[in-house]
């Protein structure tokens, strides 16, 4: 039976992107940022596709940075299947996986916000909120992607991004194996060389491949919490059926279920 690997990327995790003006088409250090992001999205196509050739891995990449249209698709190994733009969905940029999947790896993640891990700590859209929090605890982008996967069975094998976000990633998913590609101070970053990240990027995914992988304690009920910064926002999310106002600028909502909780999320954030 052929197996399939759900590769999600993003930018802002990705060694040697440090400033918000990197990670926009068209401003000082895009081109590099980009060529960075597809370093190591193909660093980890190359090893799911040598470390299944026997098992018959398919490897499907979702781009997973703004408006979804970043990586070139000549770029990426033959036999990979590219999701481009964003689906409208609640699974966002974790859109087409489903239990037809073996696992799911997560390229370029950073830490949420709220955090101090990384100058561009954020999660989903920068300047929108002061932090997001699921249950008590700061939430990030890979929080909900891997909650996504998790709720179709599928274990978040690996994840590759800035130190911050994989110490959280191995506390939410005990058993993914990660990789740091650099780690923020202040306003800085210290980063690995490309060609060291993209080699842990290869052994990192050989091991997580020959593991069980990592899947969050799932929960009976789900307190999100949105810390608004524009008073706007805040009230438009406080209409979301369900959603309280719980302080001058947070709002929160209650889901039973993971996909309540995407759903919500979407909707009282307009994206």
């Amino acid at each position: 039976m052929e197996k399939k690997i759900y590769i999600s990327c993003d930018m802002e995790g990705c060694a040697g992107v440090t400033s918000w003006e990197q990670t926009h088409y068209g401003h000082k250090g895009y081109d590099l940022a980009l060529k960075e992001m597809t370093r190591e999205t193909v660093a980890a196509v190359k090893a799911c596709q040598q470390a299944g050739y026997q098992a018959g891995y398919q490897v499907t990449v979702k781009d997973g940075h703004e408006d979804g249209i970043n990586l070139d698709p000549a770029l990426l190994p033959a036999g990979t299947e590219l999701i481009q733009g964003w689906d409208s969905s609640p699974e966002e940029m974790m859109a087409g996986i489903s239990a037809d999947y073996a696992g799911a790896i997560h390229i370029g993640s950073h830490s949420p916000a709220g955090s101090s891990e990384t100058p561009l700590d954020h999660t989903v859209e920068h300047g929108w909120y002061s932090w997001v929090k699921l249950n008590g605890e700061l939430a990030s982008e890979f929080t909900f992607n891997s909650l996504c996967a998790a709720q179709y069975g599928v274990p978040s094998l690996f994840l590759a991004g800035d130190a911050g976000i994989c110490r959280r990633a191995e506390d939410f998913c005990p058993g993914i194996v990660t990789c740091a590609t650099k780690k923020g101070v202040g306003s800085a970053t210290v980063n690995k060389s490309p060609q060291e990240v993209a080699a842990g990027i290869a052994t990192g995914i050989k091991e997580a491949l020959a593991g069980p992988g990592g899947l969050p304690l799932l929960a009976d009920e789900y307190l999100l919490e949105f810390c608004f910064s524009l008073a706007g926002r805040v009230r438009a999310a406080s209409f979301y059926p369900g959603a309280e106002r719980a302080g001058e600028r947070i709002v929160s909502y209650r889901a039973k279920s993971i996909m309540e909780l995407l759903t919500a999320k979407m909707f009282m954030t307009e994206i």
